[in-house]
């Protein structure tokens, strides 16, 4: 364990909950610690944003970063709960592996999901990672953004155009992704052959709120050899059929939905 990180977040926690804030005495007293062990934990936390003092500096107080990130955790709760009946039903309706995905940094992070009763079928895990350019539900959410060369380099953490090839089938540079994002924006879901895992491809589509903010992507993970074009463009429309009536639960207008 990291003996700093946990006194760290040992004080983060407990001037979290002091309503009126506390002073560095009240602080050392309460967690067992020297006053200048003290002093600096808590000059860190407010130097990151985590805690805050009062206007004389004698008082600390938790940051509102907490709620803000306590809001974040609450709303992919949230979603996962509201969305969960429309996973249900596009797996009753394919019969494949289906799954709800965020995108966290570079990657997509799995919500829910249901498994295919398929004798052959694809597997993912819920709170899995995957990163999300060689991933269908990651791909639709980058191209819901269609973010510029710039600030997708800045999404996936790149320094330059080259991308970590997972399998050959791996998009490996940024202008390949970008075109790849535009096909998907045009036709409203996203395709991944092979491109993380080999024998595995993927159809996603995202899920948009009231403001017409891509939030999730509704994802479908398919053996290869279930995943021929066709096949892919017919299970791509219940999956967009999914996908626009979940973001109508989320409050966005039919005449708001991205065209295809």
């Amino acid at each position: 364990m990291d003996s700093t990180l946990a006194k760290g977040l040992g004080v983060l926690e407990w001037l979290a909950r002091q309503g009126e804030g506390a002073r560095l005495a009240d602080v050392a007293q309460a967690l067992g610690l020297g006053r200048s062990n003290a002093h600096r934990t808590l000059q860190t936390l407010v130097q990151c944003g985590w805690a805050a003092q009062d206007g004389t500096g004698s008082r600390y107080t938790a940051s509102l970063k907490l709620f803000e990130l306590g809001g974040l955790v609450d709303g992919a709760v949230d979603l996962k709960n509201r969305l969960h009946p429309f996973l249900a039903a596009l797996a009753q309706t394919t019969g494949e592996t289906i799954h709800l995905a965020v995108l966290d940094g570079p990657d997509i992070v799995y919500l829910d999901k249901f498994d295919s009763p398929l004798p052959v079928a694809a597997y993912s895990r819920v709170g899995g990672r995957a990163p999300a350019y060689c991933v269908a539900s990651g791909k639709a959410l980058l191209a819901a953004r269609s973010p510029s060369d710039s600030a997708l380099r800045e999404q996936l953490g790149l320094s330059g155009d080259d991308l970590p090839a997972h399998t050959p089938h791996t998009l490996t540079t940024v202008a390949a992704l970008q075109a790849d994002l535009a096909t998907a924006r045009s036709a409203g879901w996203a395709h991944n052959s092979e491109e993380w895992r080999l024998g595995v491809c993927g159809l996603g589509a995202a899920v948009f709120n009231a403001r017409a903010e891509p939030v999730a992507a509704i994802g479908m993970s398919v053996p290869a050899i279930r995943c021929t074009p066709a096949q892919a463009r017919a299970l791509a429309l219940p999956l967009r059929d999914c996908a626009a009536q979940a973001s109508a639960s989320l409050g966005l207008a039919s005449h708001r939905l991205p065209a295809s």
